[in-house]
């Protein structure tokens, strides 16, 4: 059995007083919950906070991005071993939104997949077509190379801390949901790409998350999919009992 992830990304929102408030709510919601992996992954700002809100808890702590490199002349960017040494241990990678608005590539991915494997570090790494490739019939096309290229020349050794998650971008903040049929297909796509990159055995292993407009109200349907193995949830996870009720499903 793959044990879920439940992963909080809460983008751009919440400035540091407001995360033990968050913390000091949710955190009786599902003090007793070890059904499933717990994730928040909040602004670089807040990863303190939330680390000591957190602390001895069942609550993992991520972020939502890092640089490739180890250190060196890249303003504004944070890189993975400044990540372990403040006790975070998930990161997301390659999400839509740093490929739509911050022009990530396929290959930045997989700079990204390969260093965060390499530190210990538990990658989310998203993959999910936009609206007019869906409309064009290219999901599975998009899908596969996304994840040929973010796999490539990673070993299975290495990568058997990795989660991907996939989130169709026209479902990302708009109120719609991809079915969980439509969701449960493209798993089973993802899942025989990383078959092909690590085997069978493998594949049968990796845990590949839903995201797009999770909410309390579809997360039990979503998750009863035997394809999806948790969930990626932005908007929803601003609110302590709105994510309560999503990790409870």
């Amino acid at each position: 059995m793959r044990k879920k992830v439940i992963a909080a990304n809460w983008k751009m929102c919440k400035t540091p007083d407001q995360v033990q408030p968050f913390f000091r709510e949710f955190l009786p919601l599902v003090a007793s919950h070890d059904r499933d992996e717990i994730a928040i992954c909040p602004p670089f700002l807040d990863i303190p906070a939330a680390l000591e809100a957190g602390k001895d808890s069942n609550v993992a702590i991520g972020a939502q991005n890092m640089h490739w490199e180890k250190e060196g002349a890249y303003t504004g960017e944070i890189c993975g071993s400044m990540l372990l040494a403040i006790g975070v241990t998930h990161v997301i990678i390659g999400h839509s939104e740093r490929r739509q608005y911050f022009g990530e590539t396929d290959d930045v991915v997989n700079l990204k997949l390969k260093v965060a494997l390499e530190l210990g570090l538990i990658p989310i790494v998203c993959v999910g077509e936009v609206l007019e490739e869906r409309e064009a019939g290219l999901t599975e096309d998009v899908l596969r190379r996304q994840c040929l290229r973010a796999f490539h020349a990673i070993s299975g050794k290495k990568a058997r801390k990795m989660v991907v998650a996939y989130e169709p971008v026209w479902a990302i903040g708009t109120g719609k949901t991809a079915t969980p049929q439509m969701a449960a297909d493209a798993h089973v796509l993802i899942r025989a790409e990383a078959a092909k990159s690590f085997g069978e055995e493998f594949a049968e292993q990796l845990r590949i998350l839903y995201g797009g407009s999770v909410k309390p109200e579809n997360a039990k349907a979503l998750m009863a999919e035997s394809e999806i193995d948790g969930a990626l949830v932005g908007g929803a996870s601003l609110d302590p009992k709105s994510f309560a009720a999503i990790v409870r499903y």
